[in-house]
């Protein structure tokens, strides 16, 4: 378990110490991270990039680890104490950590590091592949050791130190340490007694290493000898005398054919393999002898004399065309069970006949044959005449044969005979061949043109569950990839008893009308498959009583035309029918309206366009509903964007297996799961599924495995598996999930088999609850320590869940966010203390003015003015003032901080009585500003507009009285002198002097626009309040 990609902050011991305690109270994580424990006692730590022995952990049971397999790492230098805690290890695999330059991928230098005592410390191995190291000498090894691998490494010397003390070693492999793809300037040298303390050894290897001679004092214990693909051209009886107890020898591709060659090749400098007559006289044990690629044209009738016990011979890749027709060598091989003479042809040549040499009838024990690229035109009863009586013969390979007239009646003649394979040739129809005799110098020869005759593979079969394997038949014949055009029932006279034929990847374009194939009364797999075949007749295949598997995939030409109907009706006619494949047809439209059959186990529709044939209406819709048996379908790849439930409801009850697999599907309605009671198994792979969020499966459903891989998942429901108490096995691999919660599964948790969940970009945050979930189901979780990663934080993606133990680790984000809050805590209690004291009167200054800036907010009860002005208009001077000094001052210089005036003459509303105006005026005021030229008599609207200011007081615990006194020389009442000592800057006196006009606009401005109650003196009372 690595650190955490990217420094946390320091915590506390106490914050620590209880971290480690919840650790403690945690569920253990996978005991050997980042290696998957498997089996119960292997572990396998291949392809994680690792640089170093993992060392795991004291709580890990590694007493128990007996394999430890590090393939394909980057382990560069091992230590001594390497495996010292693995106290049992027996099996122990490093190859590709170190390989030699020539094997690396960008051809960088490499040199593995390995220390003395490294493998002596493990006094149990047994087993230690170093293959594919760039080693150079053979490191010490322990004398437990019984199989060892030095292959593709750069170990060049083998002397008596090599292998000193390994007395227990029975295999020992060194491949391919000196050919064309590891280079060297030599070959590997091998001193004379290098091998001879190897007294138990019984399989030795040396292939591609460049030898010129077979190794000298080889322990006579040796079974098995190979020495294939090096530079040996000639052996003699006493290469290999002492080898008594050899069982099997491999000394093929030494003297090789170049122009069949499928890598670099040097032509054999003795035209042929030098084989003295008595070359393997000594080994009467032998059973097994490959002497392939070793341009061999003849061989000596007592080359094999003496090996009584052969069972395998293999002579493929020579020259022996005519060796075939003429040799007496396998006379005396009555034991012999394999036979492999393929690509013994002549250079650009085929043959139009070939007869086996009569000798081939003493090969009583013969089991299989292989006899493809011969070249020869024609396939007769005389060709494989002196077969026909050989009783243990079952297989017979002629691939590549250039085969274009076949007589296959012949192999009725055969007693045993279990396959025949006839594929990669030309056969075009039924043979009319007469029988033909001559001699082999009397061939048509034809020039060939030179092509590469490497044998193709056949493709791979279908899953069984949809198309049943031959294996198990007891006769099988394999014409695929010919010239078939049309099928002769004549082709298959003599043929009843065959099980199981295979004519795909032919050219039959023909309608089948049920007479093809009456001659095949006990076929039962028929494979038609890439061919263009037209199904019009309604009775095709009828004529196969016996017939259980019919595959008619990849004929889709026929149904690719316009215009042209298909007939899909002989379907019910096949009684025996199990399984039926339609697959890849682009069947769509002009098709039965119905398919029906009793005895149909598994229909196989994939690749076609059943979305176009629901479309149709009703038409198609019960286009499966016949088959009443039918217990897997397969509808993948049919272009399918939604899934109604009426499609659902009619397909067969009793389906158990159901395909949906890479269609277009983003909706899926779970509940319609109850409509195929009998359904286990339900493949939605490949969909565009966004979210398990519509409902949930079933309840009562009998599903058991759910593949969901490969969508677009990002979210699942709680509680979405829960009612589908039988199900087992869940995939949920190749998604879009971010967490994987226990929620989903309820108590079906712990009754789950398979839970696969790899290839998720899951969210690796700190405490994240999905890995506590998935170690309580860690054993049904496939590949757990490796193949479950993050898809973020970015520093932990691509990496495994188990980088760093997310339980543990502090969440980045919140110690970020504490951390600038502490920060931002200290700065502002360093901050304001030292602007408070260095420029506290500024930023008081700037505030207010900031504030006196603002715009004021009135409420949804603003009064309509400012100031109610009241003044005595029968003084002109005072009135003169009011109109051209005040309201000038208040209302028109002010700017937007005007203030709004109430005046009698201008503001008064007419045909209201003048107590309603003057009314309104007080109220509707903030403050009344009485204006007065003395103050000792008041009477009129002075006194009256007092009087309701009073009033307000009384009602509205509001002072509004603001008193502006033009004669400061003039007496004063006791009122005014009152308020005075109370409420000073209320009572404003104007100035004559215009040096102090400025100073009183503004304490006007202040009085007008501010509560009283801030005016009032605190020593002699607390002023009005509201209640």
């Amino acid at each position: 378990m690595g650190p955490c990609p990217r420094a946390l902050h320091p915590l506390s011991v106490l914050v620590q110490a209880a971290m480690l305690a919840v650790a403690l109270a945690l569920g253990a994580l996978p005991a050997f991270l980042p290696c998957e424990f498997q089996q119960g006692s292997l572990v396998n730590c291949n392809w994680l990039f690792l640089k170093s022995v993992p060392h795991f952990s004291v709580a890990a049971p590694r007493g128990n680890v007996t394999s430890l397999s590090l393939i394909s790492n980057r382990i560069h230098h091992l230590h001594n104490f390497d495996f010292v805690h693995l106290p049992n290890l027996r099996r122990l695999n490093l190859k590709w950590n170190c390989p030699p330059i020539s094997f690396s991928p960008m051809h960088f230098p490499c040199h593995m590091t390995i220390e003395p005592q490294t493998f002596l410390h493990a006094t149990k191995l047994e087993d230690l592949n170093l293959s594919y190291n760039s080693i150079t000498t053979v490191p010490a090894l322990p004398k437990s050791l019984v199989n060892l691998t030095l292959s593709h490494t750069n170990i060049l010397t083998l002397d008596h130190t090599s292998f000193a003390g390994l007395h227990a070693l029975r295999f020992l492999y060194m491949d391919g340490n000196c050919y064309y793809s590891n280079p060297c300037s030599g070959a590997v040298e091998v001193a004379p007694d290098a091998f001879l303390s190897l007294r138990k050894l019984t399989h030795l290897s040396l292939k591609y290493n460049n030898l010129t001679a077979v190794p000298r004092n080889l322990p006579p214990s040796l079974e098995y000898l190979l020495l294939s693909y090096n530079h040996i051209v000639k052996l003699t009886s006493g290469d290999l005398a002492n080898l008594t107890a050899l069982r099997v020898l491999d000394v093929g591709g030494n003297c090789r054919r170049c122009d069949h060659a499928r890598n670099p090749c040097v032509e054999c400098p003795n035209i042929s393999l030098q084989l003295d007559p008595d070359t393997f006289s000594k080994l009467s044990h032998l059973e097994g002898l490959v002497l392939k690629d070793s341009s061999l044209h003849t061989l000596d009738s007592t080359l094999f004399q003496g090996l009584r016990n052969l069972t395998v011979l293999d002579l493929s890749e020579n020259f022996l065309y005519e060796c075939i027709t003429n040799t007496s060598a396998f006379r005396n091989l009555t034991q012999l069970s394999k036979l492999n003479l393929s690509f013994n042809y002549c250079k650009k040549v085929s043959f139009a006949h070939l007869h086996l040499e009569d000798s081939f009838e003493n090969l009583i024990s013969l089991q299989e044959l292989n006899m493809n690229g011969i070249f020869f035109r024609s396939l007769n009863e005389n060709t494989l005449k002196p077969l026909t009586h050989l009783p243990l013969l079952h297989t017979l390979h002629l691939q590549m044969n250039f085969i274009n007239q076949a007589q296959l009646s012949i192999f009725g003649a055969f007693p045993g005979l279990h396959f025949v394979d006839l594929s990669d040739n030309r056969i075009s129809g039924a043979s009319e061949l007469t029988v033909t005799t001559g001699e082999a110098n009397d061939w048509k020869q034809v020039q060939l043109w030179s092509r590469d005759l490497t044998p193709a593979p056949l493709d791979s079969s279908s899953s069984e569950d949809f198309m049943p394997s031959c294996r198990s038949l007891k006769f099988i014949l394999d014409l695929s990839r010919n010239n078939l055009v049309t099928i002769q029932p004549e082709m298959f006279s003599n043929l009843s008893h065959l099980q199981c034929l295979s004519l795909s990847h032919n050219n039959i374009a023909q309608a089948v009308n049920g007479s093809e194939f009456r001659l095949l009364t006990g076929l039962q797999v028929l494979d038609l498959s890439h061919n263009k075949l037209d199904l019009y007749h309604g009775r095709s295949f009828t004529e196969l009583p016996n017939l259980k598997a019919l595959d008619l995939s990849y004929n889709s030409q026929a149904f690719g035309m316009q215009g042209v109907g298909h007939n899909l009706s002989f379907v019910a006619q096949l009684h025996t029918l199990q399984f039926l494949s339609l697959a890849y047809n682009n069947i769509h439209s002009r098709v039965s309206l119905k398919l029906s059959s009793t005895s149909l186990q598994a229909l196989d529709f994939s690749g076609n366009a059943v979305s176009h044939m629901w479309g149709e209406g009703d038409l198609y819709l019960h286009f499966f509903q016949g088959l009443r048996g039918l217990l897997r379908l397969d509808l993948s790849q049919n272009h399918l964007h939604t899934l109604l439930p009426r499609y659902l409801d009619n397909l067969p009850k009793s389906l158990q297996l159901l395909r949906l697999s890479h269609n277009y599907l983003a909706f899926f309605n779970w509940s319609c799961l109850a409509l195929l009671p009998n359904l286990k198994a339900l493949d939605l792979a490949g969909n565009q599924l966004k979210a398990l969020s519509n409902g949930s499966l079933p309840n009562g459903t009998q599903l058991q495995r759910l593949d969901l891989s490969s969508n677009r998942i990002s979210s699942v429901d709680p509680g979405f598996f829960v009612l589908a108490v039988e199900l087992k096995e869940v995939n949920l691999s190749h998604n879009a999930l971010k967490t994987i919660e226990s929620s989903w599964f309820g108590p079906l948790t712990y009754s789950l088999k398979t839970l696969d969940v790899s290839a998720n970009p899951l969210h690796c945050a700190c405490g994240a609850a999905f890995v506590d979930f998935l170690l309580e189901v860690q054993n049904a979780v496939p590949g757990l320590p490796n193949l479950v990663k993050c898809g973020s934080p970015g520093q932990l993606q691509g990496k495994s869940i188990f980088a760093q133990d997310l339980r543990l680790c502090l969440d980045e984000r919140l110690s970020w966010t504490c951390f600038g809050f502490s920060l931002l805590a200290v700065a502002l209690g360093l901050t304001v203390p030292v602007l408070q004291h260095l420029c506290g009167w500024d930023l008081w200054y700037c505030f207010h003015l900031g504030l006196a800036w603002l715009p004021l907010r009135r409420g949804t009860r603003a009064l309509p003015y400012d100031a109610f002005v009241v003044f005595d208009k029968a003084q002109n001077a005072v009135a003169d003032w009011v109109y051209n000094e005040l309201r000038v001052r208040l209302e028109e210089r002010r700017g937007r901080h005007a203030l709004r005036l109430c005046l009698e003459e201008r503001d008064w509303l007419p045909g209201k009585s003048l107590f309603e105006n003057l009314w309104a005026s007080v109220y509707g005021s903030r403050k009344t500003l009485f204006v007065l030229d003395h103050t000792d008599r008041v009477s009129g609207l002075l006194r009256t507009s007092f009087l309701l200011a009073q009033q307000r007081l009384l009602e509205d615990r509001k002072d509004v009285v603001v008193l502006v006194i033009l004669r400061p020389d003039a007496r004063r009442s006791r009122y005014v002198r009152l308020r005075q000592r109370l409420c000073r800057q209320s009572v404003l006196f104007w100035p004559h002097q215009p040096s102090g006009q400025g100073s009183f606009w503004a304490q006007l401005s202040t009085a007008l626009t501010r509560d009283n109650r801030h005016f009032y003196n605190r020593n002699f009372c607390q002023g009005p309040t509201a209640e």
